[in-house]
């Protein structure tokens, strides 16, 4: 089933500049304004974009890591990795998408920022180095020190490789079928002061770096995830949601999200991926206590209790007070 969006963000129609194959599997995109001279907003590394696929009730919304050089205003560039097991966006875009097509998309919006720091430490894996790109240009550009440990499962499938190599003294590659796996253990088993992580990859490499970072800072780790956080074995109990603006008291009943009841009651809200990776539909807590399903709010975040993903988060309590 897909996602269900409400549109409270401004749209774009960009024009499919250029495709190119960036390594076996991942194809990238160049996005520009419709009218020639038009300005895109602006964005910051770790930034995305949703793209519309298609059109119609079955239409796909995918989000898509910006690639490209931040201060570029006239195009965007993503790229997406064609996924054996690909819910038909990935699909898509490999088959479907040619140059000269016109794409809807929504954003930019960015829930993987990049923080100033004097160090830091950059761990990708597979398409996860994708928002890490324009991240390495800007604290390069800050004279910052960086370092970059890319995996992937072998050489041919590692994009944007001749994009890095002019920093070659500041990555290390590790093609797995030549190298193993990425060494977490050398790379994180003493922290570094001064150093901020972020990482990017699969749930696999996700997991195993937030391990090894427990014994850091919990400030110093920051990652984005394309997948939902597993939550085998939660509880959903059925609670009450106040929308403070709306002047609505309702019941959030233990088969559905705060998102779907708010629809049914003709509640306007955005959503676009409806699993708790995208952030679309983040809303301001007054009262109450979340329980965090998403994978996008890190611990201090989480702590903070002031927001939450209502498509996949709950109430830990009986009642939840929102800015809806």
């Amino acid at each position: 089933m897909f996602a269900e969006t409400v549109l409270h963000e401004p749209e774009l129609d960009l024009v499919v500049r250029s495709a190119r194959a960036e390594s076996d599997g991942v194809r990238s995109l160049e996005l520009t304004p419709v009218n020639d001279g038009e300005r895109l907003p602006r964005w910051t590394p770790g930034a995305h974009i949703d793209v519309m696929l298609g059109t119609g009730p079955n239409a796909l919304v995918r989000q898509y890591s910006l690639c490209g050089d931040t201060a570029t205003v006239d195009s965007w560039q993503i790229a997406v990795l064609r996924t054996t097991d690909s819910r038909g966006g990935s699909q898509y875009i490999h088959e479907r998408i040619q140059v000269g097509d016109v794409v809807r998309v929504r954003g930019p919006r960015n829930h993987f920022a990049l923080a100033g720091s004097p160090r830091y430490l950059f761990i990708a894996g597979g398409i996860g180095i994708t928002p890490i790109l324009p991240m390495i240009t800007e604290v390069e550009a800050a004279g910052a020190d960086w370092h970059l440990v890319y995996g992937g499962r072998n050489r041919d499938s590692m994009a944007f490789v001749d994009r890095l190599a002019a920093h070659s003294e500041k990555v290390t590659l590790v093609p797995q079928d030549e190298r193993g796996p990425i060494d977490l253990d050398a790379l994180l088993g003493t922290p570094e002061p001064d150093t901020l992580v972020y990482c990017c990859g699969p749930a696999g490499l996700l997991d195993a770096v937030e391990a090894k970072c427990r014994s850091w800072p919990s400030s110093a780790l920051r990652v984005e995830r394309f997948a939902p956080v597993a939550t085998d074995g939660a509880e959903n109990r059925a609670f009450t949601v106040v929308l403070q603006r709306s002047g609505l008291t309702l019941t959030v009943p233990s088969d559905k999200s705060i998102y779907s009841v708010c629809r049914e009651n003709d509640v306007s809200v955005l959503a676009s991926c409806l699993e708790g990776i995208c952030g679309t539909c983040e809303t301001e807590v007054l009262d109450g206590e979340v329980e965090h399903r998403d994978a996008i709010l890190d611990e201090d975040e989480r702590a903070s209790n002031t927001t939450m993903m209502i498509c996949v988060s709950r109430c830990h309590g009986d009642k939840l007070t929102l800015d809806l």
